[in-house]
């Protein structure tokens, strides 16, 4: 397994919202140690959701500090309760969460750097951004942003960047055009992403289409973003005659595993791909939110990765456990 959680206690040390919508978070463990973590790190935090437990990840903003670490949640109204919880905590709050990890590799020879963000998915790119101005690295920062108002962390990025940082603004009509960016881009150039799922694979597209080779795209990524609305939707178990509904706010992977239709899971990301399972049939729409399948793959809506993807309307999985085995 490359996730083995360890969980810790922790302390909500203290809040401050730099967006309207967005809100940093200092949370402390009880045996806190100032060590150096990994470019795109995340944690996972023990959160409660309609009287339940659930478990969201967040990535770490930025390089350790002695503080503690630091995550930023965006308030979504459309998101699966996560968010919610979070805005209701107050300094003081006793958390779980587990160690920082990372599948965010950096190649720190290159050349040439170009980072992208979507954002609330400048959480993870504010540490890439510090550790190649550290190092004099030849990095360009593009943010895209609804409006400079909801820009999260604006004023360090620019202080540190300069005219390296190119903001997007949407309401200015200043849209990032991927297809121009990386085709500008040299050879050799290694491009660090994170956003919203569309903005992903349109990146993908774009970054295959200007020559660029694949795995010098690394990305973060977010599962609660997809194509469609988050909303309930039924899964109907081949052969067992158990429809189960998937409310909003929890996800797939729990309802099944929750009903006793086990699926086995590592990353709960969309990354990996251990908790996929095989789908025989679909009355309405798939969601693919992970990064794990090719688009084609996705096309085919074969399988589907539990931990993240959801739907509308009414699909029919096999899980391959019998309901005779239940």
């Amino acid at each position: 397994m490359r996730f083995i959680e360890t969980w810790t206690p922790a302390t909500l040390v203290a809040t401050r919202d730099l967006t309207p919508n967005v809100r940093e978070f200092l949370i402390k463990p009880d045996q806190f140690e100032a060590a150096a973590y990994p470019v795109g790190s995340h944690i996972n935090v023990s959160v409660t959701i309609d009287g339940l437990p659930e478990t969201r990840s967040y990535s770490l903003v930025g390089e350790v500090s002695s503080h503690g670490l630091r995550i930023a949640v965006r308030r979504a109204e459309d998101s699966r309760g996560g968010s919610r919880y979070m805005w209701s905590l107050q300094p003081g709050a006793r958390l779980d969460i587990t160690q920082p990890a990372s599948l965010l590799a950096v190649d720190w020879t290159r050349d040439n750097y170009c980072l992208i963000a979507g954002g609330i998915g400048i959480t993870p790119i504010l540490g890439a951004a510090q550790a190649l101005a550290r190092r004099g690295a030849d990095v360009t920062l593009h943010y895209a942003v609804r409006s400079r108002r909801e820009a999260a962390y604006l004023d360090d990025l620019a202080t540190m960047l300069g005219d390296r940082l190119v903001v997007h603004a949407s309401d200015k009509g200043s849209r990032l055009d991927l297809d121009a960016l990386f085709a500008s881009l040299p050879q050799g150039t290694l491009a660090l992403f994170c956003g919203p799922m569309r903005m992903l694979d349109a990146a993908r597209h774009a970054w295959i289409g200007a020559g660029h080779p694949l795995p010098d795209l690394r990305y973060e990524t977010f599962g609660s973003s997809g194509t469609l609305p988050t909303e309930t939707f039924t899964v109907r178990l081949k052969d067992s005659g158990v429809e189960l509904e998937i409310p909003r706010e929890r996800s797939m992977l729990d309802v099944l595993n929750a009903s006793g239709f086990e699926v086995i899971s590592d990353c709960k990301r969309g990354e990996c791909g251990l908790c996929a399972i095989d789908v025989v049939d679909v009355d309405g729409e798939i969601d693919h939110r992970d990064v794990f399948f090719s688009d084609h793959e996705k096309k085919s809506n074969h399988k589907i990765c539990t931990c993240v993807s959801r739907a509308r309307g009414t699909i029919t999985v096999d899980t391959l456990l019998r309901a005779d085995a239940v």
